[in-house]
């Protein structure tokens, strides 16, 4: 008996089942260019192997969550929504404009651009004003990500009259209903945004990447000091590059300590002083090397060195 022949498979429908057939991951992640961009972070930043670990693993679920998609396979767009604790100058702002670009690069924004805020930028002062003033920032967002510094400032239980709680509702109901078209990544100092996921369980539900920045250690400051001169044509001498492990070691037990951003404020102060130094001191033509070089006094120059903190 002859077997009656297999009627032909409609357009469009697989002819064998999705889970029988194979995608290169490592093909998939090529293609992307997401290592570009991670390759960007590696260079860029000094240092935070857990925070690049955690964002590689992230991205290879989106990997995964893509050749899924592209294999037919049922799924659900994961919740990508962020929350980044650390203090100052750890890098947060950084990471979440390669976060946005990984984002655009497999296709869960349609742009990739990061839009960063503060309360001021969301909460109004007057009855009326913060709804359109929150809706106008989510407007310029969609598409990408939304970074909101310092996220604990949105909620004041203290003030009856803050209008906080009014962007914070648009925000959730935005979160929810928009997540294939929106990102939003809280970020504050650790202790406090624990505090604001308490007051506001609505965000904690939301949000399944929680990634802790942790502080530079002296050496990577100093590794980051040294990147930032020469970005700008810049170097120690030896002296001044012992000078500044030493400036590093003193200025992280004072207050207002922020990590990176503390370094570039000290640095952009050492080349003011040595610009005086020589505009002062000159009797002549100056070479380049002079031009560009750093030296001991203009780093011990700075009151780090006399204003010592006890601790």
């Amino acid at each position: 008996m002859f077997s009656q022949p297999h009627e032909a498979a409609p357009a469009g429908v697989p002819t064998a089942d999705p889970s029988s057939r194979r995608i290169d991951l490592a093909e998939e992640f090529e293609s992307s260019g997401v290592g570009d961009v991670l390759g960007e972070l590696d260079r860029e930043l000094v240092g935070l192997k857990p925070v690049k670990q955690r964002i590689r693993e992230i991205a290879a679920l989106l990997v995964v969550d893509r050749a899924r998609r592209s294999l037919g396979l049922s799924h659900t767009t994961p919740t990508l929504h962020m929350s980044f604790t650390g203090n100052p100058g750890t890098g947060k702002t950084t990471v979440a404009m390669r976060m946005a670009n990984i984002l655009h690069r497999l296709g869960y924004v349609r742009k990739g651009h990061l839009v960063s805020v503060t309360r001021d930028d969301l909460v109004g002062q007057y009855i009326g004003h913060t709804a359109p003033k929150t809706k106008e920032v989510l407007k310029r967002a969609m598409g990408g990500v939304l970074f909101i510094d310092e996220a604990y400032y949105l909620y004041r239980p203290d003030n009856e009259r803050d209008y906080g709680q009014e962007a914070i509702e648009i925000l959730l109901q935005v979160m929810e209903n928009n997540r294939e078209d929106l990102v939003v990544i809280l970020a504050g100092y650790a202790d406090r945004m624990e505090r604001f996921y308490q007051s506001n369980p609505g965000f904690r539900s939301r949000i399944a990447h929680h990634i802790d920045f942790p502080d530079y250690a002296d050496d990577e400051l100093l590794r980051i000091a040294d990147a930032l001169l020469s970005e700008q044509n810049y170097r120690f001498d030896e002296e001044a590059r012992v000078q500044m492990a030493n400036y590093i070691a003193r200025r992280r037990t004072q207050p207002h300590f922020a990590n990176a951003r503390s370094i570039r404020n000290a640095l952009d102060r050492a080349r003011l002083r040595q610009a005086n130094r020589l505009f002062t001191g000159s009797l002549g033509p100056v070479s380049g090397e002079t031009l560009s070089t750093i030296s001991a006094e203009d780093v011990r120059a700075s009151r780090v060195f006399r204003d010592t903190v006890t601790t």
